[in-house]
């Protein structure tokens, strides 16, 4: 553990564990409410932001939480209102705000090589503004998912009762937008803007093979994020490997895992149960014939 001895090392680890933390505790929602793509589209719109910072000489990670923001409040107007699809809308955020990024990022001062480290992390680069970010953000995000958490589950089961039951569905469903913009934002630091859905998504996905409470597959998930994030960034540094990607992997790695060892554990229980065989109908007496 001596490589945590170096400054940056320990603000890696600390940025990707409380994204680890915070990715799958907002996740779970999105998971919930069939938008795990949602973190790609608002990444790239991030992306845009991080340009547009790159051109002003302003801080890039919080101009992408500004321009972040204002995508996550629009896509959720644009579903509020009916006015297209979900899928559209996502495709208007993939495609403009990858192109955005990328053009305003071609016209700044620096090189490819800034935008390489937005597109698939670079979290050991992060700088001690960029970890107070991430602290902020993230811990804001964390509290209002736990603290929230009825309330929240309530609108992405079943929005209509839940406005029966005199939620404030609308600032709920906002509260979710908002709170996606921002760990995206955070965790474009630490696995990429190709990769951030993956955080949010398998360590909600691996912890439903082995919990059916909502509230014990968030803590699975939070466990199971919290794992990977930390252990790869251990492993990036021991195997000199990209953090970004090896966060990922080692998420998906634990999914493989946890999938087959409960189905392996199903398996077992239905063998283990003792056959019974079926009662034999009852037979009709015989009659004979004098």
């Amino acid at each position: 553990m001596g490589i945590f001895h170096y400054d940056f090392m320990l603000r890696a680890l600390v940025g990707a564990l409380v994204i680890g933390l915070a990715a799958p505790a907002l996740g779970i929602y999105l998971v919930q409410r069939r938008l795990a793509l949602i973190g790609d589209g608002i990444g790239h719109v991030a992306l845009t932001g991080v340009g547009a910072g790159l051109l002003l000489n302003r801080s890039p990670v919080l101009v992408a939480v500004i321009a972040a923001t204002l995508g996550a409040i629009a896509i959720e107007w644009v579903r509020s209102r009916g006015r297209t699809s979900g899928d559209l809308a996502l495709a208007l955020l993939f495609y403009g705000g990858i192109a955005g990024g990328v053009l305003l990022v071609g016209l700044s001062d620096v090189g490819s090589a800034s935008l390489n480290s937005y597109l698939f992390g670079s979290l050991l680069t992060t700088s001690p503004a960029d970890l107070v970010t991430i602290l902020v953000l993230g811990g804001v995000v964390l509290v209002a998912m736990l603290a929230l958490r009825p309330a929240l589950f309530a609108v992405c089961h079943d929005e209509e009762y839940a406005r029966v039951s005199g939620l404030p569905v609308r600032a709920l469903n906002l509260l979710i937008a908002v709170g996606t913009a921002w760990t995206v934002t955070i965790a474009m630091r630490a696995v990429g803007v190709l990769l951030i859905s993956a955080l949010m998504v398998v360590p909600v996905a691996a912890a439903q093979q082995v919990t059916r409470g909502f509230r014990s597959t968030m803590t699975a998930a939070m466990a199971l994020g919290l794992f990977a994030a930390g252990a790869g960034i251990w492993v990036a540094a021991t195997a000199d490997t990209a953090p970004g990607a090896t966060v990922v992997l080692l998420a998906i790695g634990s999914f493989l895992v946890v999938a087959l060892a409960a189905a392996g554990w199903r398996t077992l229980r239905r063998r283990s149960r003792p056959v019974t065989m079926p009662a034999a109908e009852p037979h009709e007496p015989e009659v004979v014939l004098r």
